[in-house]
């Protein structure tokens, strides 16, 4: 275990990131429209969540134990900001959208971490949430585009974008009462 996260943090953290993903589409719907329409090719988001992805691959290289490959530990710790100013000068493509797949497959980690060897089956809710994240993670950063197509496919019609962002809330508020009833 590198998080030592309990499975009511875990869930109070994936509640919480989906109710305030949820809440501003239904409150703010153009201004969330807009901002989600931009997120995919804004350079400032895209240098913001990979410095995110940095420093967290940092971290977890610098305190995991590694094993056998712990000769790695100091190459690696070189290579990641290299990699990091290469990325930001030569990937100007939808830089913000790898870099949130980035995210998510890192942030999927302590979750599943959390509840495993759980007994409730509400865990599973924090663990679906989790292979969620890494299968959108995984399309993301391979193929970018699909996050913008995603984005105009449930913006293009309000009852889409709202049918969208209430999925979103319920789940979150449904993992936010498990995290405060059950865990």
């Amino acid at each position: 275990m590198i998080y030592h996260l309990s499975l009511q943090t875990a869930g109070l953290i994936a509640g919480l990131f989906l109710v305030l993903v949820g809440l501003p589409g239904l409150i703010m719907p153009e201004f969330a429209r807009g901002f989600a329409q931009r997120l995919p090719r804004s350079r400032v988001a895209g240098f913001t969540l990979l410095t995110v992805d940095l420093f967290w691959t940092l971290w977890l290289l610098a305190t995991m134990e590694m094993g056998e490959f712990s000769s790695f530990r100091r190459p690696l710790l070189i290579a990641l900001p290299i990699g990091f100013f290469l990325v930001l000068r030569f990937v100007d493509e939808f830089l913000a959208v790898r870099a949130l797949g980035i995210l998510f497959l890192l942030g999927a980690e302590p979750l599943l971490d959390a509840a495993f060897f759980r007994m409730e089956s509400s865990r599973l809710l924090v663990t679906v949430f989790a292979y969620l994240l890494i299968v959108a993670g995984l399309f993301w950063v391979t193929m970018p585009y699909l996050l913008r197509d995603q984005i105009n496919w449930s913006a293009r019609r309000p009852w889409r974008w709202r049918l969208t962002h209430v999925l979103v809330l319920l789940y979150g508020a449904a993992i936010l009462a498990c995290a405060f009833m059950r865990y």
